[in-house]
């Protein structure tokens, strides 16, 4: 319990334009909350999928990725220690009054010093955001993140979620079917058809390519988040991808049985807090949480 309370602490110091405040915690009735800031415009991913009555234009698109990658670039580089998030996902960004992408819930968050080797021997996150090697070992790195985060891209530039049917075969993987625009060269038909005309073509090739880039399944491929925010600014020129030699067996999301993966579906608040509960048992640094258990509650 002290060693959780101490890392909600931790967690709780973060200050970054682009991450959802976390206040605290509380106990009710045996369980423990982590308490975040209300965000008025909810979760991003009502805005992406299932016919959303709102649709978020390109432009608006490419603020939240270029702030979640700034947001996860401190989270990796910018505070006084690493901080993997370990569950990035559209569901997991939410939007403030303006519009700003904020990524929370760090239920599922580990902590570990700058220059130490990050010690979790534990499984968790969502189906299709999990890096094979997260799935080999079970070792969650900021890499690990990185390949979320490309998956989170793809997501959003395309308006599909990175696990459904893409084509005849029900085992198509969102990756690979993007990949396999790129290797015919039409890798702009893969955008989200809700765009029409109305986006910057440069921006969004780049966000598809980059989305690539990050879910290649070797980790030493994948670039920092350092470098995505560099790319997604502009400050440096996105390497050309055929001299990298990547093909979709190098992009290919990892499978496994259902039993090893873990989804918290995210209800909002109708009040100015968020409340998750938590098992009594600490999880950030022993990994031990049944994430099943994770919810946001009402």
């Amino acid at each position: 319990m002290r060693e959780f309370v101490a890392e909600i602490v931790s967690i709780g110091r973060l200050r970054h334009r682009n991450l959802v405040p976390l206040l605290g915690y509380c106990r009710r009735k045996g369980e423990l909350l982590l308490v975040y800031d209300y965000m008025s415009n909810g979760s991003l991913d009502k805005y992406l999928f299932d016919q959303p009555q709102v649709t978020l234009s390109w432009s608006q698109r490419f603020h939240v990725i270029k702030g979640v990658a700034s947001g996860l670039f401190y989270l990796h580089e910018g505070w006084d220690q690493v901080v993997i998030h370990r569950d990035v996902k559209a569901s997991n960004v939410l939007l403030d009054g303006e519009l700003n992408g904020r990524l929370g819930d760090f239920g599922l968050a580990r902590l570990y010093d700058h220059g130490t080797d990050p010690q979790t021997t534990y499984v968790v996150g969502t189906l299709g955001y999990l890096a094979p090697e997260h799935t080999r070992s079970g070792k969650a790195t900021t890499s690990t993140d990185v390949f979320a985060f490309g998956a989170f891209m793809l997501e959003v530039a395309c308006g599909r979620r990175p696990i459904q049917a893409y084509g005849p075969s029900e085992n198509s993987i969102f990756v690979d079917w993007v990949f396999s625009h790129l290797s015919r060269g039409k890798i702009m038909e893969a955008r989200d058809p809700k765009f029409g005309t109305n986006y910057v073509a440069e921006e969004l090739q780049l966000v598809l390519k980059l989305g690539l880039l990050c879910s290649h399944s070797e980790a030493a491929a994948r670039p920092s988040m350092r470098q995505v925010v560099q790319y997604l600014e502009g400050d440096v020129p996105f390497p050309d991808l055929t001299s990298l030699g990547l093909s979709s067996t190098g992009l290919t999301f990892a499978h496994r049985d259902g039993s090893m993966i873990f989804s918290c579906p995210i209800r909002l608040l109708r009040t100015r807090l968020f409340l998750i509960r938590l098992p009594l048992q600490s999880h950030f640094s022993q990994g031990t949480v049944n994430t099943k258990s994770l919810y946001l509650c009402l």
